[in-house]
């Protein structure tokens, strides 16, 4: 389990430099304003889906929930949808008019990240059945 911790927090985090590296990269080259910050955005994504594959992993040692993680993963899934509109309402939600630019910016992340997390918790969920 130390591997597995271990293997998540470098993916993760070699995640978060390689893609945010690039983007940011490409947003400079591109001269596109963006009215959040990238790097926080990412850094949310990078936390919370961290935080996400070890709580599964460290659930999936517990025999009473073995079967109930695929549905905690939906809820965390809510979760992390909620907290994000939160943390960034100011520059997302209430701009109503966000450019393309700006909402594909968005969307990049959460991609990567989700589906990072996906893999890893379809493996978790393999090794359990």
């Amino acid at each position: 389990m130390i591997k597995n911790i271990f293997l998540y927090t470098l993916v993760f985090f070699a995640l978060y430099f390689f893609s945010h590296f690039l983007h940011q990269s490409f947003i400079e080259k591109q001269k596109i304003i963006l009215p959040f910050s990238l790097q926080k955005v990412y850094l949310f994504h990078t936390g919370f889906s961290l935080l996400v594959c070890m709580n599964l992993l460290l659930f999936s040692n517990v025999n009473k929930i073995i079967d109930q993680l695929g549905f905690i993963y939906l809820g965390t899934i809510l979760l992390k949808l909620v907290l994000f509109s939160l943390l960034f309402y100011s520059s997302t939600i209430i701009n109503d008019s966000l450019a393309f630019s700006a909402r594909i910016s968005l969307l990049i992340p959460l991609i990567i990240f989700l589906l990072t997390e996906a893999f890893f918790v379809s493996k978790i969920l393999k090794r359990k059945e």
